[in-house]
């Protein structure tokens, strides 16, 4: 691409999902029903486990993040991607583009380091039930979570600073419906090569070591639930991490096929398709697979309703 077609930019358009205008109506209802059952079920789940004592352990302390994360990212991509369904204008300004960017790989990456949180406190309530309210300690849950939203800001930051330093841009025109990395990099002038392999080791590296934890925590309950004499206990530790397996292959799934394999020959509408699901379907399953399979939340949830109905 000739020098003379690259120039700095002040917005970004973003062309989102479809061009069909007789899909645009019914993407919008989607979307945006999707949206309100991803707030009402994240901020429902956080409200459940704030007022329920019996819900005041570790492993909701935990779900209570991982619901706030998930609102967070949710709402950082859904509200701008609405009206650009229907409006001629999709245009985002520059900085608006960097902030979305920051803040939804942020919450993104938190997540990934968040999920293996949970396989290690799952691995210790089923490993070692007598030591668990000892081994994770309010204080080792508060590091942890700590630990989680630290990395995601540091790797955030990371890439934010070398995609600042990009001058300029052969297009204003972005194939997504909103500002990733990838399309961005794609659209750049200049040599963006240490983006790209710094994105793939970075993406790469936070991946195998979250999956090693969650498939060492998980082979080790494994085994430590086929050699459970009750059926009963072993019925009920298989419910308990049969939604957070879920959520992890899913969630795992997409980021490894979008953000950890070559550069060359990806398709774009695939790419969208895939971000869809760990951007704004996951977000609004969370809460329903963690509270669908799971009878303290239920029963929580069934106190505070008949609580508030009766009062």
């Amino acid at each position: 691409m000739g020098e003379e077609n690259c120039t700095s930019v002040t917005e970004f358009i973003l062309l989102g999902l479809a061009d069909a205008p007789e899909l645009r109506v019914f993407l919008f209802l989607l979307f945006l029903l999707i949206y309100g059952v991803t707030v009402l079920g994240n901020l429902g789940m956080i409200a459940v486990i704030q007022v329920s004592s019996q819900l005041h352990t570790p492993m909701y302390f935990f779900l209570s993040h991982l619901s706030f994360v998930d609102f967070c990212y949710s709402t950082i991509i859904v509200p701008k991607m609405l009206p650009n369904i229907l409006n001629r204008d999709k245009a985002i300004s520059f900085l608006g583009c960097m902030v979305q960017f920051y803040l939804f790989c942020t919450c993104v990456v938190t997540e990934v380091f968040l999920l293996a949180v949970m396989a290690y406190d799952r691995f210790v309530a089923i490993c070692n039930p007598l030591l668990y309210m000892v081994t994770m300690s309010q204080n080792l849950c508060m590091e942890l979570v700590s630990c989680c939203y630290l990395c995601g800001t540091a790797c955030s930051l990371i890439h934010l600073c070398l995609a600042l330093q990009i001058p300029s841009y052969r297009s204003d025109v972005i194939n997504h419906f909103f500002c990733d990395l990838p399309p961005l990099l794609s659209l750049a002038c200049s040599d963006v090569t240490m983006n790209e392999l710094l994105l793939y080791i970075v993406a790469t590296f936070n991946e195998l070591t979250t999956i090693l934890i969650i498939l060492t925590s998980y082979l080790l309950i494994l085994i430590t639930i086929l050699r459970m004499r009750s059926a009963e206990g072993r019925r009920k530790a298989f419910s308990t991490c049969a939604s957070h397996l879920t959520a992890i292959l899913v969630f795992h799934g997409t980021i490894l096929f979008i953000y950890c394999r070559p550069g060359s020959g990806n398709s774009m509408d695939a790419d969208k398709v895939a971000t869809v699901f760990y951007t704004i379907v996951i977000p609004m399953l969370n809460p329903l697979i963690y509270s669908l399979r799971n009878k303290d939340v239920k029963e929580a949830l069934r106190k505070v309703v008949s609580s508030k109905m009766f009062s």
